[in-house]
């Protein structure tokens, strides 16, 4: 090749190293939009006063939410793999304003709101959260787990956005919520037909053989090993890293469940901040644990991150969660399980393409996160049934109590999982430094 086309080449390497940022800001955007997930529990407290709701069928909406979400991921992840991210994106947005319209109309039964804002609105969410994790993957391949981190950031942190204003929008008028429960759906779906396919239009991938300037790794699509589906599920370390994925977020998807009532309780006795406000806090530290662990993770290995992240559930559940009996800290415990459980969304993606390649990871990573939708499933499900029987027999501390004893068992055996796992310090923090 000439010398000419060589600068040509070069200069066009170098003006897209300096713009992928862009795409990096588009993902946060959209993230933030999608961690509507996450603010369920926002809701759970007026449907449970205005319909006399039991805590097991206030949580089925967000039960099968996760499950869809997770379903709707592996579809968009081999989708995404062949079509590129932007159109798998819109429709996730397109599904997700849909979902919010079927439960606005449909607010008044546990089925209407499972079949809006569990299925068709998980679905959604699904499409359009694994695209900007493959596009950043590919884009940010020297600094894969921050990066990683950094676009799921936002996810975490949508209930600090949707939070407060939920509960404003929802009122504490019991009578008012057969208005304005359906009204915020409405809203929320005009919110998402517009942020979610907006910033979908400015998906792209990086071309072929591109990779960062300075960097001396293989091309963002690929690192050598390239495991398509089929592959990786005839691995053992598939079906590893897979239960890490399940145990290790089992704590936080809980959590994250209960978080809106048992801050609302606990406010009963005086509180510094509502409950939606607790859950905004709550959700910073799941925001700051994604981009935190990440850059651990690339820095000090795989290893060592995910053995903190289980050790940081662990504590929570088992010294401070146990013992809390004060609005502070409980939301001290919250904001610890809340930390530790980003960590796994940004590491898992990483991890995936640390072990199975770059290539297929939207298909492989969406075929490894179903580990989250069915923990996210049936999880949640269990321990608020524990909770219910505790509440008939008039002890509903000493349930919470019960079920975070157990939760703090299932991060330990996580952690196990871990130490029998080969998690290396990635390659790309190694082997490929810039010049």
């Amino acid at each position: 090749m000439a010398s000419k086309d060589l600068q040509y080449y070069g200069a066009v390497s170098e003006a897209q190293n300096l713009n992928r940022g862009r795409y990096a800001a588009a993902a946060i955007f959209m993230q933030v939009l999608l961690g509507i997930l996450y603010s369920w529990s926002v809701f759970r407290g007026p449907l449970e006063q205005l319909h006399g709701w039991t805590r097991a069928q206030s949580v089925m909406p967000y039960r099968y939410s996760l499950l869809a979400f997770a379903a709707g991921m592996i579809v968009a992840g081999f989708w995404q793999d062949r079509k590129g991210p932007r159109i798998v994106a819109s429709v996730g947005g397109l599904l997700l304003a849909l979902g919010c319209l079927v439960a606005g109309m449909l607010h008044e039964s546990v089925e209407g709101l499972v079949v809006g804002y569990g299925l068709i609105a998980g679905v959604g969410v699904g499409f359009a959260y694994v695209t900007p994790i493959a596009m950043c993957v590919k884009w940010f391949p020297d600094k894969r787990g921050m990066i990683v981190g950094l676009a799921v950031m936002g996810f975490g942190l949508g209930p600090l956005v949707f939070g407060p204003w939920l509960e404003w929008m929802i009122g504490k008028d019991v009578a008012g919520m057969n208005a304005s429960i359906p009204k915020t759906f409405f809203v929320l779906a005009g919110v998402f037909l517009v942020g979610v396919v907006g910033a979908a239009q400015l998906y792209e991938v990086p071309p072929a053989g591109w990779k960062p300037a300075g960097w001396k790794g293989g091309a963002a699509g690929g690192t050598g090993l390239e495991m398509q589906a089929g592959e990786m599920v005839r691995s053992v370390k598939f079906y590893v890293l897979w239960g890490i994925y399940f145990l290790g977020t089992s704590v936080g998807l809980t959590a994250i469940g209960e978080a809106s009532p048992l801050l609302r309780e606990a406010a009963k006795g005086g509180a510094m901040m509502t409950a939606g406000a607790g859950l905004g806090v709550m959700s910073i530290f799941n925001g700051l644990g994604r981009l935190g662990w990440g850059s651990v993770s690339d820095r000090f290995g795989r290893l060592t991150a995910v053995l903190g992240m289980c050790a940081t559930s662990v504590f929570a559940c088992a010294v401070v969660l146990r013992v809390s009996d004060t609005f502070t800290t409980l939301l001290v415990g919250l904001c610890l399980v809340a930390f530790s459980y980003g960590g796994f969304l940004a590491l898992m993606p990483a991890m995936t393409a640390d072990f199975f390649g770059a290539k297929y990871v939207g298909a492989n990573y969406g075929i490894v996160f179903s580990a989250w939708g069915i923990c996210g499933f049936l999880v949640p499900g269990y321990f608020a049934s524990m909770l219910d029987a505790a509440r008939g027999r008039g002890d509903l501390r000493g349930g919470y109590s019960e079920v975070f004893t157990l939760l703090a068992v299932l991060a330990l055996v996580g952690g196990a999982l871990a130490l029998a796992l080969n998690l290396k310090k990635p390659v790309a923090a190694v082997e490929n430094v810039r010049k």
